[in-house]
């Protein structure tokens, strides 16, 4: 059985990951793979209402990870339609090229640390086609946003999927995830940011924003508002866990509350067309649920897979032969570029319990490290890169000539200075 059941999710993994080559969409890939995963196991354990209530068991932590994801995409959706992320766009839009290429990697490691690296990359290649007119600028331009919004996201719970995965499972908290990864973070950024840099060290090269503000004196100020409250309550939420106690998903809940109340108050006085084009409710009917339906059908088959003793079965054969867990974790990272790294983080989850590395241990910080920055060496790595690629026309040899090399530097860069740090205050 076990063996039937590693095979259907080898065999619905090829067909995510071709995803592009089969015109089948992965998200009805995952899920059909988790179904027959767990059919599989109900029809060929001893008792089909075993694996019934096993799966029971499993849906608490998969439907809290599906809420929090769901409540920060409507999130960051209301600040998109009141054209709040316009803000970012007004502090980068002039100076030279030397400037901007400082300005969108800082804005985009940060803002990434609080919204979702998907739409930080948005935001930014957008604003970028706008600016630079030559085309190898923009490329080069967007590879190094796919690198910085990735090691952005790799430092705060919130910040990336595989992370805020953790989070939710225990693995880590809120504070020391931001205080061992920050450093490490940063330096997979910066690497990669001192070695472009020096193509434009004169920075006397001025460019001048061409897209054009439509938006009136009113519309800028509630985008900035929104804009504003958004972000607070993202950030509100590890405040509300460390306080509370209470699940993560509840706080991004409340979260939600707060901006869908705002800005029913901020309208209040407006037309009904208006009201309906920037209320959460238009929002949630925008929200990408493509992607919520992939992570619940990775989750169902990681989740069959513990169950039947698969990867317990691959962590200690891990531990006999490898041995050293940093190696496993750096091949991780390096795999996550190839492979989807909600499904790798997830299974180290079930591979390796609480009770053989407690919270907050050294190999789940590494661990969101490794598999948050990875992605970045491919430009179909991640899905920032895979959202580059289509937005600005990427070539896949391109980029594994031009910026692979870079995104490896900084990712070995950040490795070891995590390693450092863990050798000197840990």
């Amino acid at each position: 059985m076990a063996f039937v059941i590693t095979a259907a999710f080898v065999v619905g993994y090829i067909f995510i990951a071709t995803e592009h080559f089969t015109k089948i969409n992965k998200s009805a890939a995952a899920l059909l793979t988790g179904v027959v995963c767990w059919t599989v196991y109900a029809l060929g354990a001893p008792g089909g209402h075993d694996a019934g209530t096993q799966l029971m068991g499993q849906v608490a932590d998969i439907t809290g990870i599906l809420f929090f994801l769901m409540g920060a995409m409507t999130i960051v959706e209301i600040i998109d339609a009141h054209n709040g992320f316009e803000t970012v766009t007004a502090i980068l839009s002039a100076g030279s090229k030397l400037r901007l290429l400082w300005l969108t990697t800082i804005a985009g490691f940060f803002l990434s640390a609080v919204l979702d690296n998907l739409t930080t990359t948005i935001v930014m290649v957008s604003l970028l086609s706008k600016i630079l007119s030559k085309r190898e600028d923009l490329l080069l331009f967007t590879g190094l946003v796919i690198i910085a919004v990735n090691a952005g996201g790799a430092w705060t719970p919130i910040g990336d999927v595989t992370t805020t995965m953790l989070w939710i499972g225990g693995r880590i908290s809120s504070f020391a995830i931001i205080k061992i990864l920050l450093a490490p973070s940063l330096v997979c950024a910066a690497v990669p940011l001192l070695w472009i840099s020096f193509r434009f060290k004169d920075g006397k090269d001025k460019i001048k924003f061409r897209g054009e503000n439509l938006l009136t004196v009113q519309e800028q100020r509630a985008g900035r508002l929104v804009f504003l409250v958004g972000v607070g309550v993202l950030l509100l939420v590890p405040v509300f866990k460390a306080v509370t106690h209470l699940p993560p998903f509840i706080g991004m809940i409340f979260g939600l509350g707060i901006l869908w109340v705002f800005t029913e108050v901020l309208h209040r006085k407006g037309d009904e067309e208006k009201r309906h084009r920037h209320s959460a409710t238009r929002a949630l009917q925008r929200i990408d649920m493509p992607s919520v339906m992939f992570f619940l059908g990775i989750l169902l088959c990681i989740s069959a897979l513990q169950s039947v003793g698969v990867l317990p079965a691959l962590a200690l054969w891990l531990d006999r032969f490898v041995g050293n867990t940093k190696i496993i974790v750096l091949a991780i990272g390096l795999l996550s570029a190839i492979v989807d790294n909600v499904p790798l983080v997830a299974g180290a989850i079930k591979m390796y319990p609480l009770s053989q590395f407690g919270a907050d241990h050294h190999f789940w910080s590494f661990l969101s490290y490794c598999a948050g920055t990875g992605g970045s060496m491919l430009v179909i790595g991640s899905a920032a890169g895979v959202a580059a690629m289509g937005m600005a026309r990427i070539d896949f040899f391109w980029y594994l000539k031009k910026i692979t090399p870079l995104a490896l530097a900084g990712y070995i860069a950040g490795a070891a200075v995590y390693i450092l740090q863990e050798r000197i205050f840990l």
